[in-house]
């Protein structure tokens, strides 16, 4: 099967793009490239995403502020039907208000920590002691019964420093880009539902996970202070910070849980351990949202012009959600500051598409891809039986960006073989600007799968990977001075001319055949 599909990538490949020559119109890309790199808005819009508004957990203030500014710029441009469109619950929206920490014996030290999202705050100022405490089983956690409270816990866990020898930030080299090219189809994976992960949490709460669960549960029942926690990505300035439990409404609010570099995690553990008495303050101060517990994407269009078009849609996204340490540049303001830019671009040169163009700037993609999870259900599956309906059989293509700021250099075509003619031949006049890959592999973690998984055909670009992964992605340094701005402009581009010449051609899309 595998050597079958492989040769089927290899002809592909090799149909002579005149074909489809006729589905790009020459004078509109001319048209997208002026202005998408010579008159771009994107560093504007993402300064308004990331500096003005901040990090954008779900729910949150920041959140809120960022979608209400993209509502009102899309608004702005012309852009119809721009709303904060619900897709069901998502739970409480947390923001930091406050976070102090420092060592004060055995001498001062300020220091760098994030809380993680949807932890208690402390209450005001409070001073503690330092507890170290050995995690690796749920009898030993036992064994400190009775002696945390009022401490800063930190766990018997040091995580050495490693030297790097490698730069933080890379490109695609030719060599790796025809690998990508040349993949072959691999074999399906099962998908992944809730009912399996949940099974994966129950299972990972076993052993040191579910030791961890009960110092938490033992620590805020005796009144401990904080703990202190850290992992082996977070060094040289760059902290990553995630979630720190659950969202829901009826949820408690979770142990305070601070991360920190492992510099300075390790220098408190080994004073510590050595008998010196290692004494601390912190404040923290959080927020939680609880009036509104729905979670919102920001929806807006472009109509379709044709009589017999105008009904189909075409969809853009990216999503708007970020974690809490950054702003939420690199992931991903880059993304939602493209799409954004798209559809001005083609507002400004007066694109008139056939089918309906659409924007969805999703929420809770970091919790699952919840916000596009539930507008693909509610607006494409009948929700009751989930199966397609009327809306689902007009769908014409989604596209996704969403792997930082590196410029496009292809586009993944998750498995859909027909359609790999077709981009080639709508890369080819931006072939001079990198982008030239098409490659039949999948790729997943973020929102085109809420499309592909119910069949729709839903597409993410290749992007230069940059230093997304070993520097930004979730972490404090996630933040405006890590964007590209030529390669923004390149990828809002590129993207314009796809949706575009997603809503003029002919037919929709190909579509995967039904396993």
């Amino acid at each position: 099967m595998k050597k079958m599909i492989g040769l089927g990538i290899i002809a592909f490949l090799a149909i002579p793009t005149i074909n489809f020559a006729q589905e790009v119109d020459a004078s509109m890309m001319q048209k997208i490239r002026e202005e998408g790199l010579q008159h771009s808005k994107v560093m504007d819009i993402v300064f308004n995403l990331t500096d003005k508004n901040g990090s954008r957990l779900a729910n949150s203030e920041g959140y809120m502020r960022a979608a209400n500014y993209a509502k009102e710029t899309l608004t702005g441009w012309g852009v119809e039907n721009a709303r904060l469109d619900a897709w069901g619950e998502f739970g409480k929206g947390w923001d930091l208000e406050k976070m102090y920490l420092a060592i004060t014996a055995p001498y001062y030290k300020p220091l760098l920590a994030w809380p993680k999202t949807w932890t208690a705050g402390t209450k005001g100022l409070k001073k503690a002691s330092v507890i170290v405490v050995d995690a690796k089983d749920s009898a030993t956690v036992a064994s400190y019964k009775g002696q945390l409270k009022g401490k800063l816990i930190i766990i018997d866990q040091a995580t050495p420093y490693k030297q790097s020898f490698k730069a933080d930030a890379v490109r695609y080299t030719d060599e790796e880009l025809e690998k990508i090219a040349a993949a072959t189809m691999q074999p399906s994976r099962p998908v992944d539902t809730a009912q399996q992960r949940r099974m994966r949490e129950q299972m990972s709460r076993s052993g040191g996970a579910r030791a961890l669960t009960i110092l938490k549960e033992m620590a805020k029942e005796e009144g401990a202070v904080g703990m202190l926690t850290s992992a082996a990505r977070n060094h040289d300035g760059t902290i990553f910070s995630q979630g720190g439990g659950s969202y829901k409404a009826a949820d408690a609010e979770n142990f305070l849980d601070m991360a920190m570099s492992i510099e300075d995690y390790n220098t408190i553990l080994r004073l510590a351990k050595s008998g010196t008495e290692v004494n601390m303050e912190t404040e923290v101060k959080t927020k939680f949202q609880t009036k509104d517990l729905q979670g919102y994407n920001v929806i807006a269009e472009i109509p379709g012009t044709d009589p017999a078009l105008k009904d189909e849609v075409v969809m853009i996204g990216a999503h708007l959600d970020s974690w809490q340490a950054g702003t939420g540049a690199t992931d991903n303001a880059a993304g939602s500051s493209v799409m954004m830019e798209v559809m001005r671009i083609l507002k400004t040169i007066g694109a008139q598409p056939k089918r309906t163009i659409r924007i969805g700037l999703w929420s809770a993609e970091e919790q699952g891809l919840l916000g596009s999870r539930g507008y693909v259900k509610k607006t494409f599956m009948d929700p009751t039986t989930n199966t397609p309906n009327a809306a689902h059989e007009k769908f014409a293509g989604y596209y996704n960006i969403d792997n930082g700021t590196g410029k496009v250099r292809g586009i993944y075509l998750q498995g859909n073989e027909q359609c790999g003619p077709i981009f080639k031949s709508w890369l080819a006049p931006f072939n001079d600007l990198g982008a030239k890959t098409v490659t039949i592999s999948n790729t997943g973690g973020t929102d085109h799968q809420s499309f592909d998984g119910v069949g729709l055909p839903g597409f993410q670009f290749i992007q230069d990977p940059m230093e997304y992964d070993t520097r930004t992605h979730h972490s404090n340094m996630d933040v405006y001075e890590h964007l590209s701005e030529d390669d923004l402009k390149q990828i809002a581009t590129i993207v314009a001319a796809f949706a575009y010449n997603t809503a003029q051609r002919d037919e929709k899309l190909p579509r995967k055949a039904k396993k």
